[in-house]
């Protein structure tokens, strides 16, 4: 492959972000002419065929790295990570959800929500930071799955990576404008412009957010390292808060408002959970980041399972003690903690806890930010989306361009759209790639090509269906069924059988070099259980919602995505071909000269 210094001396200097030049968005051969393009549609069955049987290695995706021009500085560490991790997940999601969840879903139980998708957010951490480890670049998720599972499977992810991280930033920053309101003593909409003319949840445009936007937008152009250092100051300033949030809200506890403590029974606790969801969105964007960690099989573990065993612990403690201070029904479901304050008579608690959400939410949009950009550089270079997208500027060491693009479209749906038309298409997304990670956790250890035989193959194939299955099944179950139980005695113990299968009877072909999941195949395989079931608890919208954008993915995939990954493909197996030929060439030519002068000695 061809390295950055090589590609500097190709282009003459390297390229800074944001410019662009002739063929950046579709150099690929199909896309060159008018009947290239025509005979390209004509093949997409057979590309399509071809782009789902192939599967990327880890080499090649290290090597991918050269197609930024320019190599993303190593500057970070455990301590980093840590940070990242907790700035990147607590934000929104507790700050607002946690009231609403509390007051309509789950009552006191809201805590035993965290709990389980806290467990299921752990689990996918595991898987996550095993293939961080081994395939440290900046494609996350997208080069894990496009690695197992192939480019198709890969490209439908990442574009619901893309469309979460837009979705999550946006409504982080449309919740930064609410308690900057509570701060300043207004109500959110006086710092909005009502636009008549729209439709009724797009009309309360929000400025505020667009300009937090662009300036997160400048601060993670500018430096990762930089990025990370006011990550960890605002970082250490929330967790102050939270803290004195969790203190002074149990000194004004009453345990009676923890009676009734389930009221809406167990259906309501995994319904929350599913859409609290929302508040562990974005841990993955701290994977995003093994290519610029010194040490990825120290700094990713410590760094991505640290940051959630603390994340989780908070978020627990905090529903306890919103839930001690205000009986359930009365919670405020857009600032809960404020008004808890205002409630138990600290009216000036409420200007504390909203500096430290402001904090909070400020963090998780610049690592969402870092996050999303990295997800995009390395989608683009695959070709799957244009490559001027995978520019990393020369000075500066980020990906300027992919930057300022995904920020433009946050702040875009941030200016038009509610936070409560955003939550549970946001939590689908999130669901759905984590089960496909551990997914393909499980066909990283049980098959590896030219090692695993036909019998054992198949044998992977047949258990990972049956675990599949049965957790749709399970999930269905649950959502159409107010009060049944026997579908799960059938359920539960066929996902189990295929678990003890896949462990029993087919020998993994693949040990982790580095750093490994535990409990292999128990681990990823409850993973998509969980994941898989708390599916079943989202309303039907946003499942529509969610066949529509992946939709959309499908006609940009079958009309550009395909054939330009398909051509870039075909010109990386030319260049191996004429290097592997080239070897063999001078081998011979060895081996002759050797022969002549063997020859010539004899003689």
């Amino acid at each position: 492959m061809v390295n950055p210094e090589q590609e500097q001396s190709n282009s003459g200097l390297r390229r800074r972000g944001c410019s662009y030049q002739k063929g950046d968005f579709l150099p690929e051969e199909s896309f060159k002419t008018w009947d290239n393009y025509t005979a390209a549609l004509v093949q997409t069955p057979h590309r399509l065929m071809d782009r789902l049987l192939t599967r990327s290695g880890d080499q090649a995706e290290l090597d991918a790295r050269a197609r930024s021009q320019t190599q993303m500085k190593k500057t970070l560490t455990w301590w980093d990570l840590i940070w990242f991790g907790m700035g990147a997940v607590i934000g929104a999601g507790i700050f607002v959800l946690t009231g609403l969840e509390a007051r309509d879903d789950a009552g006191p139980a809201v805590v035993l929500s965290f709990v389980v998708s806290g467990a299921s957010a752990l689990m996918s951490v595991f898987c996550y930071t095993e293939f961080a480890v081994e395939i440290p670049v900046a494609g996350g998720s997208f080069a894990y799955l496009r690695v197992e599972l192939g480019d198709f499977v890969a490209f439908i992810a990442a574009g619901n990576i893309l469309l979460e991280y837009v979705i999550g930033g946006a409504a982080v920053a449309r919740s930064w404008t609410s308690y900057f309101a509570s701060l300043c003593n207004y109500e959110a909409d006086d710092f909005r412009i009502t636009a008549h003319g729209l439709a009724k949840d797009y009309n309360h445009l929000d400025p505020i957010a667009v300009g937090v936007i662009a300036i997160i937008c400048v601060i993670a152009v500018l430096s990762t390292k930089g990025s990370s250092r006011i990550n960890y100051i605002a970082s250490i300033v929330h967790i102050v808060v939270i803290l004195f949030i969790i203190i002074c809200g149990l000194i004004k506890a009453d345990t009676d408002n923890y009676t009734p403590f389930a009221p809406y029974k167990v259906r309501g606790v995994f319904k929350a959970s599913a859409v609290l969801f929302f508040a562990y969105v974005g841990f993955d964007a701290v994977a995003t980041m093994a290519e610029e960690t010194k040490n990825p099989a120290k700094d990713i573990p410590i760094g991505l399972v640290g940051s959630m065993v603390i994340t989780t612990t908070l978020y627990c403690l905090l529903a306890i003690t919103l839930c001690l201070m205000q009986p359930y029904k009365k919670i405020d479901s857009q600032a809960p903690f404020s008004v808890a304050f205002q409630a138990v008579g600290w009216d000036w608690a409420q200007y504390v806890v909203a500096a430290g959400a402001l904090k909070g939410m400020t963090s998780v949009l610049l690592v969402g930010a870092v996050g999303q950009a990295r997800y995009l550089t390395h989608i683009a270079r695959t070709h799957m989306m244009p490559p001027w997208f995978a520019i990393v500027d020369a000075k500066t060491g980020t990906p300027v361009n992919a930057t300022v693009t995904m920020l433009a479209a946050t702040a875009v749906v941030a200016f038009f759209t509610k936070l409560d038309i955003l939550a549970n298409l946001l939590s689908i997304s999130t669901l759905f790639i984590f089960m496909l990670v551990a997914v393909a956790l499980l066909v990283r250890r049980y098959y590896v090509t030219g090692v695993t035989t036909a019998a054992n193959r198949n044998k992977l194939i047949a258990c990972l269906l049956t675990i599949l299955i049965s957790s749709c099944v399970t999930a269905a179950y649950w959502g159409l069924s107010e009060d049944g139980w026997i579908g799960y005695c059938i359920t539960v113990p066929i996902w189990a059988a295929g678990t003890i299968a896949l462990w029993a009877f087919v020998p993994q072909a693949r040990q982790p070099k580095m750093w490994g999941v535990p409990l292999v195949p128990w681990l990823p395989s409850t993973s998509i259980a969980i994941n898989i079931f708390l599916l079943g608890s989202i309303d039907k919208d946003s499942f529509v919602r969610f066949a529509g954008w992946t939709g959309f993915l499908l006609l940009y995939y079958f009309f550009f995505g395909l054939h330009a990954a398909y051509d870039t493909a075909k010109e990386e197996e030319k260049q191996w071909k004429n290097v592997e030929e080239g070897e063999e060439m001078k081998k011979g030519y060895a081996n002759n000269k050797n022969g002549s002068v063997a020859a010539s000695d004899t003689s």
